[in-house]
C-alpha cells in the first residue's frame, strides 16, 4: 500500500565521520518518499478528476440567472472583455443581460478584486457564449475539476502512497463547498486552484532540490566530498519550479489579495525547507549556507517574478484609458509616489483606496459569518432559493423547492476539522516536515481573517483552506493504517473501518447534491437537510 513510508518520513539523519555520501545513500535520506513510476501513477489521479469533472459539469447552465455574486464578476467579465477594464452597468440589469441585451454604461467602475479572475470568467464567455450559465461558469468548473487533480498530486508526494493520494483526491472531488463554488461564477475557485498549484510547485521543488544537492554532493562509496563543499554545500542555481510557484503566486494575488499570505508562508517555509535539506545532506554550516546561499536567492528571484506576475494581470487597465483613476497621477500632480510612472501611480493610488474598501467594509449581511463558526461550517451562504407552488415550473407537489448552498458535507468537514486539531499535536510531537506544510498552509488562509474582525465575511472564504483540510484528514488516516500490512487482523480492521468512513461520506454527499446543484425536490425535503438552524 505504501503506507509505511508515512511513518518513517520524520526520521531524522544524524552527522558522523562515517556518514556515506553516495548518491544511492544521500536520496534515501533526503527523499524517504520518493516513489517509483508505475501505472498507478496517473490511473489514480485521471480517475478522481473525471469524477470530480462529472460533478461540477453535468448541468452546469443551471440556474439560467446571475445567482449571488456573479451579478458584479460575470458582468465584469463582460465589460473586461469589451474594453479591457470594468463599466458601470444600469440598475436591475442582469435579466437584461441574460436575455443577451447587455445594458452596459460608459463610465468605468471602482472594482476592489485585481482583474484576473474576472478574465477568466470571461475566457469561458468567449469559448461558450456570454449570455449562458455554462459559459460564464465554464472556467470555475474547470479550475474547480483540475484542483481535484492536483491535490491528488500534492497527497502522493506528501505520502508517498498511491492509496492516500487517492483517498485525497476523492475527499476532495465529493466535497459539498468545492462542487458548489465550482459551478458558480465567483473568484474564490480560481485563488483556491492557484494557491494549490503554488503549493505543488514547492513540493516539486523540494523533490528537484534535493536531488541536485545529492548530485552534487555524491562521491563514489568510500570517498568523502571535497571539505569546502561538504561545509557549506553548493549553491542550486536552477529551480524551475520555485520559479513557477512565484507565477502561481503572483497570480492568486492577482485573483485577491488575501493571497498575500500565502506568499509570505510559502516563501518562508520552501528557504525552511532548504535548511532542512542541507542539514540532512551532511552540511556543516548548514545554516549559514542555507540563509545565503538558498535564502537570499529565493528572495530576489520569487518576490519580484511573483510582482511582476501580478503587475502583469493589470495589462487590460494599463493599456487602455478609460478605466476607474487611470488618470489620477495626470489630475493630481505632485501626489502619491513621485518616481513611480504615471500609470503605475495611478494604479498605486487604485489599490490604496480598494485597500480602505476592504478593511472599512462592516456593512450587515443575513449570510456573514465570524471565522470562529467556519470549523464547524457554522453559517454557509445561501446563493440561490427559489419556490414554487403545485403546477408552477414542473412543480407536481404541494411545495417545491431549488437551493444552492455551499454547505460542504458537513460530515466531512467536522472530520477534516478535527484531524486539523490532532494534526498540531502531532506536528509538536514528531514536528513531521509534512504536517508543518500543511499547517502553516492552513495557518494562511485562516488567520489573517481574525486581524479585521468588524469586516464583513463569508464562510466561502475558507475555499483555500479546502485543499489543506483535505490533506490534513489524509494524513491522519496515514497514521490510523498499520504500519505492517502483513499484521493482518489488525491491518483488515482498520482498512474496513477507513472503508466505511469513506463511504459514509460518499452517501453523504449524495444526500446534499441536490442543494448543491439547485435540484427541484420538495420543501420538506430541503428542510431535511438543515442539520443546524443557521444553515437554512
Amino acid at each position: 500500500m505504501g503506507t509505511s513510508t508515512l511513518h518513517s518520513a520524520n526520521a531524522g539523519h544524524v552527522r558522523s565521520a562515517h556518514q556515506a555520501y553516495t548518491l544511492q545513500s544521500l536520496k534515501a535520506r533526503l527523499l524517504p518518499t520518493a516513489m517509483a513510476a508505475g501505472p498507478l501513477m496517473w490511473i489514480i489521479p485521471l480517475a478522481v478528476t473525471v469524477l470530480a469533472g462529472l460533478l461540477r459539469f453535468v448541468n452546469l447552465a443551471h440556474p439560467h440567472m446571475l445567482i449571488f455574486d456573479e451579478t458584479y464578476y460575470v458582468k465584469d467579465a463582460f465589460a473586461l472583455l469589451q474594453s479591457g477594464y470594468e463599466r458601470e452597468w444600469t440598475d436591475d440589469s442582469d435579466d437584461q443581460f441574460i436575455a443577451g441585451n447587455p445594458q452596459l454604461s460608459t463610465d468605468p467602475s471602482f472594482v476592489v478584486h485585481p482583474p484576473l479572475g474576472k478574465w477568466l470568467i470571461g475566457l469561458g464567455m468567449l469559448l461558450f457564449g456570454d449570455f449562458n450559465g455554462f459559459g460564464w461558469r465554464f472556467s470555475t468548473a474547470l479550475f474547480g475539476t483540475l484542483a481535484v487533480l492536483l491535490v491528488t498530486l500534492c497527497a502522493r508526494l506528501l505520502f508517498g502512497s498511491h492509496t492516500l493520494a487517492g483517498i485525497a483526491g476523492l475527499l476532495m472531488a465529493i466535497d459539498g463547498h468545492s462542487i458548489v463554488m465550482s459551478r458558480t461564477a465567483l473568484l474564490d475557485i480560481f485563488l483556491m486552484f492557484f494557491v494549490l498549484a503554488a503549493f505543488y510547485a514547492l513540493l516539486k521543488d523540494r523533490v528537484h532540490g534535493r536531488t541536485q544537492l545529492a548530485r552534487k554532493l555524491s562521491v563514489p562509496e568510500g570517498n568523502r566530498p571535497d571539505e569546502f563543499l561538504l561545509r557549506y554545500g553548493p549553491v542550486l542555481w536552477w529551480r524551475p519550479w520555485r520559479l513557477l510557484a512565484a507565477i502561481m503566486l503572483g497570480c492568486a494575488v492577482g485573483i485577491k489579495w488575501s493571497a498575500l499570505s500565502f506568499v509570505a508562508v510559502f516563501c518562508i517555509m520552501a528557504v525552511l525547507w532548504d535548511f532542512a535539506a542541507r542539514r540532512t545532506a551532511g552540511i556543516h554550516q548548514w545554516q549559514r549556507a542555507a540563509l545565503v546561499k538558498d535564502g537570499i536567492y529565493s528572495f530576489f528571484t520569487m518576490i519580484p517574478l511573483a510582482f511582476i506576475t501580478y503587475l502583469s494581470t493589470w495589462a487590460g487597465w494599463l493599456m487602455t484609458s478609460g478605466g476607474r483613476y487611470r488618470h489620477w497621477a495626470e489630475e493630481n500632480p505632485g501626489q502619491g509616489v513621485s518616481w513611480l510612472p504615471a500609470p503605475l501611480r495611478s494604479l498605486w493610488h487604485y489599490h490604496q483606496a480598494g485597500y480602505e474598501f476592504h478593511t472599512g467594509l462592516n456593512s450587515e449581511h443575513g449570510w456573514q459569518s465570524s471565522p470562529w463558526t467556519w470549523p464547524f461550517a457554522g453559517r454557509p451562504v445561501l446563493i440561490y432559493f427559489e419556490g414554487y407552488d403545485k403546477g408552477a415550473n414542473g412543480c407536481d407537489l404541494s411545495r417545491c423547492t431549488e437551493v444552492i448552498t455551499d454547505l460542504p458535507n458537513p460530515l466531512l468537514w467536522w472530520a477534516c476539522s478535527i484531524s486539523m486539531f490532532l494534526l498540531i499535536l502531532w506536528w509538536i510531537g514528531a514536528r513531521d516536515w509534512r504536517a508543518g506544510a500543511i499547517l502553516s498552509s492552513a495557518v494562511a488562509g485562516f488567520l489573517p481573517w481574525l486581524m479585521y474582525p468588524e469586516r464583513t465575511m463569508f464562510f466561502f472564504y475558507t475555499l483555500p483552506l479546502v485543499p489543506f483540510m483535505v490533506l490534513s484528514l489524509t494524513y491522519m488516516i496515514g497514521k490510523f493504517i498499520p504500519r505492517d500490512p502483513y499484521l493482518t487482523l489488525r491491518y483488515r480492521t482498520r482498512i474496513v473501518i477507513v472503508t466505511l468512513v469513506m463511504v459514509l461520506f460518499l452517501v453523504t454527499s449524495a444526500f446534499f447534491w441536490s442543494i448543491w446543484t439547485g435540484e427541484m425536490i420538495a420543501d420538506e425535503l430541503w428542510r431535511l437537510h438543515v442539520w443546524i438552524p443557521s444553515w437554512g
